[in-house]
């Protein structure tokens, strides 16, 4: 039994002798004996003390992400801007105004070739004239021929007058009138071609519609234009707005009311404020964009109708600042 034995035990004794040494060292309080078996370890063992806290990403702080900045670009507009177009065929006789100059309402702005049309204007009223002479002369006779039916109906009761005397005198009335029924008619009619004459007169005349500057010009002295030819743009100069398009996946931060800071490359220190005024509630299927019109405030008098702005989204603490800008550029 014991020769089976001792084979075995000789075998143990080696490992029961690392397990006293390990359990000595573990109980052991020794600091630099940790750091020597540390160190004999290999030197990217690090201690769980020694271990950084994980730094926390923008993601995951709540208080500190921030949705990205979204930046487009529009034209300003006014409220009116209107082509200008020949209401009739003729030769531009004459260019009363330029690319820049400000317009009132009604003003010639240029005039075509009339001298035909003033001819048959006089024409039509002299016409008119004469046929009303006419009118006032057999309307004239009329009532001497109705007096002289009165008496002859008198006449006739009292037997003085032949049946045949009273019927010449009610025919000549009959026949006075119809002249004065006749000339009416013309006159009517004379009255309806004056009109459209002075009507087409009228229209030699190329007129602003509304207050505002000349912006293009299509036109020179003595060229024949054709009725619909643009020949001038004109648009107002305030209020002016500014037209944009936003991606449905950013339509929701665009709401009424929400402040737009503006700025252009033509003034690179220029930030013109503006506010939502209105929102498409419809989507473009074909670009999947919304159109956004925004009024400026306090309008800079550097900027001016067509020009291209670059629009962002205002924070509410900066759209003090930029109203403050926007009056000093307005007073420039």
């Amino acid at each position: 039994m014991r020769m089976k034995i001792l084979p075995v035990a000789r075998r143990l004794l080696p490992v029961t002798a690392m397990f006293s040494v390990a359990l000595g060292l573990n109980g052991c309080d020794s600091h630099p004996a940790a750091e020597a078996a540390t160190t004999h370890a290999g030197a990217a063992v690090i201690t769980k003390e020694a271990a950084p806290a994980p730094t926390p990403t923008a993601m995951e702080s709540d208080s500190s992400f921030e949705a990205p900045v979204f930046r487009t670009t529009g034209p300003l507009v006014a409220d009116q801007q209107s082509d200008v177009a020949a209401e009739m065929d003729g030769r531009v006789a004459s260019i009363n105004v330029q690319i820049g100059d400000r317009v009132k309402r009604g003003q010639v702005l240029a005039s075509l070739d009339d001298r035909a049309l003033r001819a048959a204007v006089d024409s039509e009223t002299a016409h008119l004239a004469s046929l009303r002479a006419q009118v006032a002369e057999w309307e004239s006779e009329a009532k001497m021929d109705g007096a002289d039916l009165r008496r002859a109906d008198q006449m006739r009761d009292a037997k003085i007058l032949s049946e045949e005397s009273w019927e010449h005198v009610k025919y000549k009335l009959d026949e006075v009138l119809a002249e004065v029924a006749r000339y009416r008619a013309d006159e009517t009619s004379t009255e309806s071609d004056l009109h459209s004459a002075k009507l087409k007169l009228e229209q030699t005349r190329i007129v602003a519609p509304f207050n505002g500057v000349v912006g293009r010009e299509s036109l020179r002295l003595a060229q024949e234009v054709k009725k619909g030819d643009v020949l001038f743009w004109v648009t107002a100069e305030a209020p002016l707005k500014i037209l944009f398009t936003v991606p449905e996946s950013s339509m929701s931060r665009f709401t009424a009311g929400s402040p737009l800071d503006l700025t252009t490359l033509d003034y690179p220190s220029l930030h013109q404020l503006a506010r939502i005024e209105r929102v498409s509630p419809v989507v473009d299927p074909a670009s999947g964009s919304i159109q956004v019109i925004g009024q400026l405030i306090h309008t800079s008098p550097l900027l001016k109708p067509g020009m291209s702005m670059q629009v962002e989204l205002a924070s509410s603490a900066g759209s003090n600042h930029l109203t403050s800008a926007s009056s000093a550029g307005a007073h420039r």
